[in-house]
């Protein structure tokens, strides 16, 4: 019989070293290519939500802890690598985390989101082995646990994950990214450039994700998506989103017109 694939979902989350996360990633991503995982119809609800695991470092902090560096240096170019490592590091538990939590689904969701997964796990790689290059390794310097304190915000909700997470915290790459391409790029840093630039073309698809799953679930729930959207944002996310913002980017992600002035409007408003 084909195993589960929420219980091979926890076993990805369980995973508590950057080795053993990105293995039990990739055999899993191609148990499940092979049609080899069940999304059981009558599988229990799932556990509640605790931290996933995690390697003893990186020391997680506040954000207002974590020192402002350069990219002038090499140990300020490497934190910044590091601080991008991170976030892929959480993305690979969050596209779990999506696949474990919610149930009932499509199995297109759980396909998109095993995907997501395999990428963020590929994107990891590539960024841990160039802070290798650099003399650095990740767990080298403190970061923080924003991502998944999200996740754990919205354990309850899919329709609130799929509008936050994807669209919200990990869309900040869509509007950061291409500024750190061209300094880097300025720096003569053609390698970590190459890297980024994989990560944008490919995180596009992983907030459409985000965007087309949030849309089915306000279909279902019978909600129109703006309105829930703008009441997502100001109950979840008033002290996370910045400008400005990658119109473009986010065009392609799955926002529309109305959406992205709707986030220009929401800053202004946070600023007052």
């Amino acid at each position: 019989m084909p195993s589960s694939l929420f219980d091979t979902a926890r076993k990805c989350l369980d995973a508590a070293t950057p080795e053993a996360k990105v293995e039990a990633t990739f055999a899993a991503v191609a148990a499940f290519a092979r049609g080899e995982l069940q999304v059981p119809a009558d599988a229990p609800a799932p556990e509640p939500i605790r931290m996933p695991g995690r390697p003893a470092r990186p020391r997680l902090v506040s954000p207002r802890d974590l020192p402002k560096r350069g990219l002038g240096t090499d140990e300020g170019r490497a934190a910044f690598i590091h601080a991008i490592a991170h976030i892929e590091f959480n993305a690979i538990d969050l596209a779990w985390d999506a696949v474990y939590r919610f149930r009932g689904l499509p199995e297109a969701f759980y396909a998109d989101w095993v995907g997501v997964a395999k990428d963020e796990a590929r994107h990891f790689e590539l960024l841990r082995g160039r802070l290798r290059e650099l003399g650095y390794e990740y767990g080298d310097f403190d970061a923080h646990n924003g991502l998944w304190e999200m996740a754990e915000k919205t354990a309850h909700d899919g329709l609130a994950r799929m509008a936050l997470v994807p669209r919200v915290l990990e869309a900040r790459g869509l509007d950061v990214t291409p500024g750190m391409i061209d300094k880097l790029r300025s720096m003569g840093d053609e390698t970590t450039v190459a890297i980024l630039e994989v990560i944008l073309r490919e995180e596009v698809a992983h907030v459409a994700a985000g965007s087309r799953w949030f849309r089915w679930y306000c279909e279902r729930a019978g909600v129109e998506p703006g309105p829930t959207f703008r009441s997502l944002l100001g109950e979840y996310a008033r002290a996370v989103l910045y400008g400005p913002f990658n119109m473009e980017a986010r065009s392609r992600a799955g926002f529309d017109d109305e959406e992205l002035a709707m986030l220009e409007a929401f800053t202004r408003e946070r600023k007052l």
